[in-house]
């Protein structure tokens, strides 16, 4: 497990950068952050189990598993981990299994992988995606998911630049259609990790967009309350996708972050 997934490296240095994509999505989503941190370090990017060129889960797994693996066949002893949503949960994961591994923690918009959602808005959403999953219209369940993973309660897709809707929904649609069949297998995320933030030791960031949902919102805070120094970090004027709405705040933040360590 982990060395069969599809992955790309950038650049060189003695830091090493993992970047963990959020759920539904694909390693591209990191496009404008790869030439950014390249120069200075090497930069990892990887579809994760059941999305992009990655294989679909078939049998049981952990993403935190596959991140081990994919670490230790590429050589990389540690690693600063920087994922959003569920690749910010698949961080935080690895950072409790495999501390050893790990330099820093940078998360987006993220919890741990039991998330809470009891927000009306989002549970409204929530409840179109499943009917669009019951008619097997890939078409509107991939606008749903657009709708609380881009967009947010607070505005209209018209709001959003159009290039990153669409290269979003490219992302979505083809991972429902390569990998949404019967017999593919979820992740398993670790038990009681809400509990374990006080273990991780290394030095955290978390991004939030302030124009999220308030169940995402309330879960990146969580985290940064339970991780000990965690400094939590606004984002003006995007929602889910903050690396991908505005790049140059989050490329040099992320950059000063990684800098000090």
């Amino acid at each position: 497990m982990g060395t069969d997934l599809h992955h790309e490296e950038t650049g060189g240095g003695a830091d090493t950068v993992l970047l963990l994509h959020g759920g539904t999505l694909d390693l591209r989503m990191w496009d404008e952050q790869v030439p950014f941190l390249a120069p200075r370090r090497r930069v990892i990017r990887f579809d994760a189990r059941g999305h992009g060129r990655s294989p679909t889960g078939t049998e049981p797994f952990r993403q935190c598993d596959d991140v081990a693996a994919l670490l230790g066949a590429l050589g990389v002893r540690r690693a600063h981990l920087v994922g959003l949503s569920m690749g910010g949960s698949a961080a935080i994961d690895t950072a409790l299994e495999y501390p050893e591994l790990v330099r820093s923690l940078v998360v987006m918009g993220s919890g741990t992988g039991t998330p809470t959602f009891e927000d009306p808005w989002m549970l409204d959403v929530m409840r179109r995606m499943a009917a669009a999953q019951e008619r097997a219209d890939v078409a509107d369940w991939v606008e749903e998911f657009l709708l609380m993973g881009v967009v947010g309660p607070y505005r209209g897709p018209a709001e959003v630049d159009r290039a990153v809707l669409d290269r979003c929904r490219e992302m979505a649609t083809d991972t429902v259609r390569n990998h949404a069949h019967p017999g593919a297998v979820p992740p398993s995320w670790v038990d009681g990790a809400w509990d374990r933030l006080r273990e991780i030791r290394v030095p955290a960031l978390a991004f939030y967009g302030t124009l999220d949902a308030p169940d995402h919102l309330a879960m990146v805070e969580r985290v940064s309350e339970g991780i000990r120094g965690c400094r939590l970090l606004p984002v003006e004027g995007a929602a889910h996708m903050p690396n991908m709405e505005r790049p140059l705040d989050v490329n040099t933040a992320l950059a000063a972050f990684l800098d000090d360590r």
